[in-house]
């Protein structure tokens, strides 16, 4: 079971993913920036089933852009990264920094 305010691996990248996309955050520059970010590709499906599921927990929220004709018609679905979600970044920074500052060995840099 997740602990209350902790996110999961990929709920952080794309968190911190959209605040560094800013307006242009929507589902394919978000799974294009993670795949630049880790080296390899990144399901759009699984970047789309994540941020429903931040989107349910109130951590990011989401607007509809304009449709475009590249698009069909179809309009970009925005997201932005709400007070919570900047809660639950800072929240799982804290932890994780002070959990990787209680193990000696990954403080020093290997040799």
């Amino acid at each position: 079971m997740k602990t209350q305010g902790l996110l999961s691996e990929l709920e952080l990248l794309i968190l911190l993913t959209i605040l560094h996309l800013g307006d242009e955050a929507y589902g394919v520059p978000i799974s294009r920036e993670l795949a630049k970010q880790r080296g390899h590709a990144v399901s759009l499906a699984g970047v789309y089933s994540t941020l429903d599921r931040l989107e349910l927990a109130g951590l990011v929220a989401s607007s509809l852009g304009e449709a475009t004709p590249e698009r069909g018609g179809r309009a970009k679905r925005y997201f932005r990264v709400t007070r919570g979600g900047l809660r639950a970044v800072h929240n799982t920074r804290r932890v994780l920094t002070q959990l990787w500052s209680n193990i000696p060995a990954l403080n020093k840099e290997p040799a």
